[in-house]
């Protein structure tokens, strides 16, 4: 089986970044598949960035690249780095963009790009997607060990919106992605909600911004009546705020970054 690259950033295609990126890869691995996860992330929006890559990255074959590049501090003393984890390896900046979808997957070990061998000979200060990420990735998916290309380090930035906290009944969070449906889509993962002892079915109390509300679990829109909001953990396995064939974020007012809390409600 070739072995993969996926590309994620927010370069969009009006460009030429994209397919230098791709030249770069291409020159040094020919024979690697590449995989445009998407390149219509919001500019410079980590927090987008991070969730369409957590969504996408579990569905790969194991030992998959993936390179991300939403980088508002190219060119400043951020580190490029390369996480490995139990299934796959992550490229890109040391800004959080990756470490959503590493965590998921088990991180293994991180490590700073530092040695030149492995990069374009002449790095520029506004394209590491290409002069290093790229060309870092190639390396990686022919069989460079992710050791060989720096040190180890364990003090990789960890955004807020990795980690939501449980403090007795609630769970505190955030919204990390509001889709095109208008889906309100939080930090909170099944796995918390299962701590919660929160079952489908079951109603949970939010608090997104100055609103509130009652809803119920559900696993289908159609659990509820045409414009009737409801929570759901949906595809990515994240809870989610959704109204039946209607706009959720209009209704709370919500917007990417908002805090929320939500607690387990003992009636149906």
């Amino acid at each position: 089986m070739k072995q993969i690259i996926t590309l994620l950033s927010d370069f969009g295609l009006k460009d030429s970044y994209v397919a230098e990126m791709k030249a770069v890869i291409l020159s040094k691995c020919p024979e690697v598949k590449i995989v445009d996860i998407s390149h219509e992330i919001d500019k410079f929006n980590i927090r987008m960035g991070a969730f369409v890559l957590a969504s996408a990255a579990p569905y790969f074959p194991k030992d998959t690249v993936h390179v991300a590049v939403v980088d508002p501090g190219v060119g400043t003393k951020r580190h490029p780095i390369i996480v490995e984890t139990k299934h796959s390896y992550f490229v890109g900046p040391d800004n959080g963009v990756l470490i959503l979808a590493a965590s998921k997957k088990g991180v293994r070990h991180a490590y700073v790009i530092e040695n030149p061998q492995y990069m374009l000979p002449k790095v520029s200060k506004t394209f590491h997607g290409r002069d290093i990420f790229a060309s870092v990735a190639a390396h990686l998916a022919a069989g460079v060990n992710a050791s060989q290309f720096g040190k180890e380090i364990r003090d990789y930035v960890e955004p807020d919106f990795v980690k939501p906290r449980l403090k007795g009944d609630t769970v505190f969070g955030e919204v990390l992605h509001i889709d095109s449906f208008g889906n309100i889509i939080t930090n909170i993962s099944s796995n918390i909600l299962k701590k919660l002892a929160v079952r489908e079915n079951e109603s949970v109390w939010i608090e997104i911004g100055k609103k509130t509300a009652t809803l119920k679990l559900c696993s289908a829109y159609g659990n509820v009546s045409l414009g009737e909001a409801l929570a759901i953990v949906g595809s990515h396995g994240f809870l989610g705020i959704s109204v039946n064939q209607g706009n959720a974020a209009k209704r709370f007012k919500a917007r990417c970054g908002d805090s929320i809390q939500v607690q387990r409600r003992s009636y149906g």
